[in-house]
């Protein structure tokens, strides 16, 4: 495979051809790695990079696959997540001088779980400091978003919408108290989800405010974003506000049909002042194709 083509693959297709060994986690690694020498400098998407980290861990994969093994749905995809994570042995500021020093001795339940679906970590993504959204001030630079870099990737998950617009991660956690995942999703291209309260553990997530802080991916595609989110999601006996629940299968749903769905529009969100009249006519033009779509499979 062109190394040239190897970050454009999707998460899902990149899991799919490590498996298939059409690639190498290796070289899937080092497109990465490559891409964000190249461009992170414009960018400031990351903190920190664990290059050594994740050449390490791409080839424990590798060792894996020769054995017959299955490295789980996420096989040898390059990940990076908000720096609001505690990662093993990884400095892990929370966007401000104060924890420069900070390196957890454990990782949070969400790294653990991504790890053991076969992700690969690239390293920690820039944020506003403690993860406040509406302060823009970055310690380790500003992030700008790829699509014009005069302008904001989004509040404070900024370096995951950046990295994973920018292709310099295959997919990106980040991390949503009142739309850091959401917002940071539709300024830059992407897919965000925020997860319903209590389905991903938040043990080890430097927290901004309790009741309301959710762990959610952002991604280049829905199914990126599903597979993302089934591999995080689910019971966790170290954070107590969690559902003890199964996990439904969330790359499955999306083969389902379109029967009996509901779209629901905020009119005062759509037709106010509030909003430019391109982003008004997108909007309902998706919810009129939607309901042709719905109304051709009845």
């Amino acid at each position: 495979m062109d190394s040239k083509e190897i970050a454009f693959l999707s998460a899902v297709e990149t899991a799919k051809a490590v498996k298939a060994n059409e690639l190498s986690p290796t070289d899937a690694v080092q497109a990465y790695l490559g891409r964000i020498d190249r461009l992170d400098s414009r960018l400031a998407a990351y903190i920190t990079v664990v290059r050594e980290d994740a050449l390490g861990a791409a080839q424990l994969v590798a060792e894996r696959l020769k054995r017959g093994e299955d490295p789980g749905p996420l096989a040898g995809v390059p990940i990076a997540v908000k720096d609001q994570y505690w990662t093993k042995g990884i400095l892990t500021t929370n966007g401000s001088k104060v924890f420069q020093d900070f390196v957890p001795n454990e990782d949070s339940t969400v790294i653990q779980r991504l790890r053991d679906a076969g992700s690969v970590l690239l390293g920690k993504l820039n944020l506003s400091e403690f993860a406040l959204g509406e302060s823009f001030y970055h310690p380790a630079g500003t992030p700008r978003n790829p699509w014009d870099p005069e302008r904001n990737p989004g509040m404070s998950s900024s370096g995951s919408a950046a990295a994973t617009a920018a292709f310099l991660c295959a997919a990106s956690l980040g991390e949503d108290t009142g739309g850091s995942i959401r917002i940071p999703a539709a300024w830059s291209g992407l897919v965000g989800l925020r997860p319903t309260w209590g389905l991903v553990s938040r043990y080890g997530v430097l927290p901004a405010c309790w009741s309301m802080d959710t762990v959610g991916p952002i991604t280049r595609t829905v199914e990126d974003c599903a597979i993302t989110f089934q591999a995080i999601a689910g019971y966790d006996p170290k954070d107590p506000y969690t559902r003890n629940t199964p996990v439904p299968d969330y790359r499955h749903a999306l083969e389902g049909d379109l029967k009996g769905l509901r779209v629901g529009l905020i009119s005062e969100k759509i037709y106010c002042d509030d909003v430019d009249r391109e982003v008004k006519d997108a909007v309902v033009a998706a919810a009129g194709t939607l309901g042709e779509l719905a109304a051709s499979v009845e």
